[in-house]
């Protein structure tokens, strides 16, 4: 114990000795600690605690305060935004090539200095993101690279306003922001219901968006390993590092989201890559009925298509029927029975199926007894 005291001590001394004297009496600003506290935490919260508590719950319905929640931080990402580039970056008062930190008590310079605490106290506010995702028991959505993208940056922007806050690292910053608005933006439509789907088409492109703006941190910040400028060499590889991490995290997002999900239809495979069959036919049309709970809620079943879950309930059906066009998809003299669909005198298996005409996913041999 006395050993972990002395660490202590001394990193709080270099805190003090180091740090900048313009924030060291700030929230949150006096030590590492609290907010390596409130990370593990939320890592903890999202990842045992959260989905424990709502194993035998029923998930939250949570549509208005999604709504909200999104338009509030496109708000606060757009105030954001303004203040890191009328603080410096577009105004011509900050050079692209090289930003020393201005460690003066100028009017401007100390507007950048709250603008970065703000920034830090934002990546909080982005925890909901999270936790919405547990209380609606989306945990499909809780993946590694989400948490650990959410869990460090306010450990690591933190590093930021403590040392240097201004300079060349908040490019970081700006570029962040603006990602933020647009991809709240997005988040507060989405949230609003499946009619607003049509305006959506441009979700993949956002993820690729994200990466664009991970290239160009990386680029800002490893250039000063080639040019002499006044600004620390450390923060120049924990930007840039961070840029490559969350690269190649969101770029293996992407291929297993939207390439992986590509080539499995293109193969006639089921989301997990195994070929759909039915009764020996074979896959269905080439295609592959892609089961993602994310994708079920927001997929619309219009024209007479109900997509399956994973666990067989059937989108769109309301106690074993559905209207498509005015007509019921009782199709050729067959019948639901326990709310499990009949085609020609077959039944589905776990009541999950594509009514198009098509033939069931699955098929059994066994008649309905009349």
């Amino acid at each position: 114990m006395a050993l972990i005291m002395k660490y202590y001590d001394n990193i709080h001394r270099y805190m003090e000795t180091h740090g900048d004297s313009r924030t060291k009496d700030w929230p949150m600003m006096s030590s590492p600690f609290p907010t390596l506290l409130v990370c593990l935490t939320y890592v903890y919260i999202v990842k045992v605690l959260g989905p424990r508590l709502m194993e035998n719950r029923k998930p939250f319905r949570l549509q208005n305060t999604l709504v909200v929640y999104n338009a509030i931080q496109v708000i606060f990402s757009a105030w954001l935004f303004y203040e890191i580039g009328i603080s410096g970056w577009l105004t011509g008062h900050y050079n692209f090539r090289c930003q020393p930190v201005d460690y003066s008590n100028n009017p401007r310079t100390l507007r950048m200095v709250h603008a970065c605490w703000w920034y830090y106290f934002s990546k909080f506010t982005e925890f909901l993101d999270t936790i919405f995702f547990v209380l609606r028991k989306k945990t499909s959505q809780v993946t590694t690279l989400h948490v650990i993208h959410h869990g460090c940056m306010p450990m690591s922007v933190w590093f930021g306003v403590k040392f240097t806050p201004g300079g060349h690292s908040t490019f970081f910053g700006l570029l962040n922001t603006f990602v933020h608005i647009v991809m709240y933006t997005y988040y507060m439509f989405s949230a609003m219901g499946p009619q607003y789907q049509k305006y959506l088409w441009w979700k993949k492109y956002l993820t690729t968006f994200q990466m664009v703006q991970f290239i160009l941190i990386m680029v800002h910040a490893f250039q000063l390993l080639f040019i002499d400028c006044n600004y620390p060499k450390a923060f120049v590889w924990w930007i840039g590092m961070h840029a490559v991490m969350f690269f190649f995290l969101f770029n293996e997002f992407y291929k297993a989201a939207y390439k992986g999900r590509r080539t499995r239809r293109e193969k006639g495979c089921d989301s997990d890559s195994k070929p759909i069959k039915s009764n020996g036919y074979g896959p269905l049309n080439g295609m592959c009925m892609i089961i993602d709970d994310q994708q079920a809620q927001q997929t619309s079943t219009a024209n007479g298509h109900a997509n399956g879950h994973a666990n067989g309930k059937v989108n769109g059906l309301k106690n074993g029927y559905k209207q498509a066009n005015g007509n019921s998809t009782n199709m050729n003299g067959s019948a639901y029975k326990n709310g499990s669909t009949v085609a020609n005198g077959h039944n589905t298996s776990n009541g999950s199926s594509k009514l198009r005409g098509e033939l069931p996913a699955t098929l059994t041999q066994r008649k309905i007894q009349k």
